[in-house]
This record gives structure tokens, C-alpha cells and sequence, in this order.
């Protein structure tokens, strides 16, 4: 793989991260509501290591090619991001409003641990067949078959750390930014959280509407 190859995927990419969606929604959610940026961020990225594991060992395929394991995992990943966009909703955490965070159960209670957060955002990306099939359509235009020094699945695995990085940049400056712009401002800040709790819940109907219509 050359540095051109490389430097065209990661615009391309670089764009596609930009686009907003639920795992914009979770970093924001994560910022303005006084839980760590990087955590939450951390587990985006991992559940996108998920994805590249699935594609370099090839078995991004083997999901996409059976109907029953591709609806199974999006309905899984859209009624999780209806369940925790409705969390959000109902009570959104502000930095400095005194208001405690809810928990997994929905209780309230104090900030949700460390490993809460970082599984969460785990769970959004890894979950999201929108991330698997993104390693299907737009990674493989970027791999050497012939007379490549690479194999493709170390290829595949090179392309899928690009992403990653790109997508933590992305998403620790959606995160942080959020906090430093509406940090001090409580009522904006609210708005924008609740406007993420709505936009993963509407991307997980979505997901999970446009999946039954094909059964």
C-alpha cells in the first residue's frame, strides 16, 4: 500500500466520520453530561475494533451474506440505541446543574462508572450494521491484491486502525468541544442533550424499521 492510497482513504473517511450520528450523539451525550470524554470515546473506538477484526478475519462477509445473523445483530443495536436514546430523554446530565445521571437500571444515582460508559459506546458501534457494512463497500476499494507487499487481511487490519484513529480524533473533539461551548450553559446544554437522546432513538427506529421491512 502506497502513502496516496492511504492519504485518499483517510480523506474519505476523514468525511464519512464527520457525518453525524449516533456515535456524534453518544460523544456529545458524554460530554455534557459529566461523564469522561475519552472513555466513551475509547469504547467507540473499540467496538470499531470489533469490526476490524470481523473484516480482516473475514468473516464481515460471512454476517453480511446471512440475512438471520445481520437481522439478529440490527435489531439488537437498534433497540440498544432506542433504549439508551429514551435514557437520555428522560433525563438528560448537564455539567453543573446538580442533576445526578441515570444509570443502566434507570435509576438515579450517581455518575455511571467508567466500565458503564466505556461499554456503552462499545456497544453503539459495535452493534451498528451500518459500521460493518461500511468495511464491505468502502474499505475494499482501497486494498492491493496484486503485487501488494501486504496480504489483505494485514491490509484490511492497517485501513481499520486508520479508521479508528480517525474516529477517536473526531469524536474526543465533538466531545470536548460540546463541553467547552455549553459547559456553562445549562439550559443550551440540556437542549443539545436531549437533541442527541432524539437522534439515537430516531437511528435506531430507523435501523430497526428499514430491517423488518425486508423480512
Amino acid at each position: 500500500m502506497d502513502s496516496a492510497t492511504l492519504l485518499s482513504f483517510l480523506a474519505l473517511d476523514f468525511l464519512l466520520v464527520c457525518v453525524p450520528g449516533a456515535d456524534w450523539a453518544y460523544a456529545i451525550a458524554a460530554g455534557l453530561g459529566g461523564r469522561s470524554v475519552a472513555l466513551a470515546v475509547s469504547g467507540l473506538v473499540a467496538g470499531y475494533a470489533l469490526h476490524t477484526a470481523l473484516a480482516s478475519a473475514g468473516l464481515a462477509v460471512l454476517v453480511a451474506g446471512s440475512p438471520a445473523l445481520l437481522t439478529a445483530l440490527t435489531v439488537a443495536g437498534a433497540g440498544y440505541l432506542v433504549w439508551l436514546g429514551w435514557t437520555v430523554l428522560r433525563r438528560p446530565g448537564v455539567p453543573g446543574d446538580g442533576m445526578p445521571a441515570v444509570d443502566g437500571d434507570g435509576a438515579r444515582g450517581g455518575a455511571p462508572s467508567g466500565a458503564r460508559v466505556f461499554g456503552r459506546g462499545a456497544a453503539i458501534s459495535g452493534l451498528n450494521p451500518k459500521g460493518l457494512l461500511l468495511y464491505l463497500s468502502v474499505l475494499p476499494q482501497f486494498l492491493a491484491v496484486r503485487g501488494a507487499r501486504l496480504p489483505v487481511p494485514a491490509q484490511t487490519a492497517v485501513l481499520g486502525v486508520l479508521h479508528m484513529a480517525c474516529c477517536a480524533a473526531v469524536y474526543c473533539g465533538v466531545g470536548l468541544l460540546a463541553r467547552a461551548v455549553l459547559g456553562a450553559r445549562p439550559a443550551a446544554a440540556r437542549a443539545v442533550t436531549r437533541t442527541s437522546g432524539a437522534a439515537m432513538l430516531g437511528i435506531g427506529a430507523f435501523l430497526l424499521v428499514e430491517r423488518l421491512a425486508t423480512l
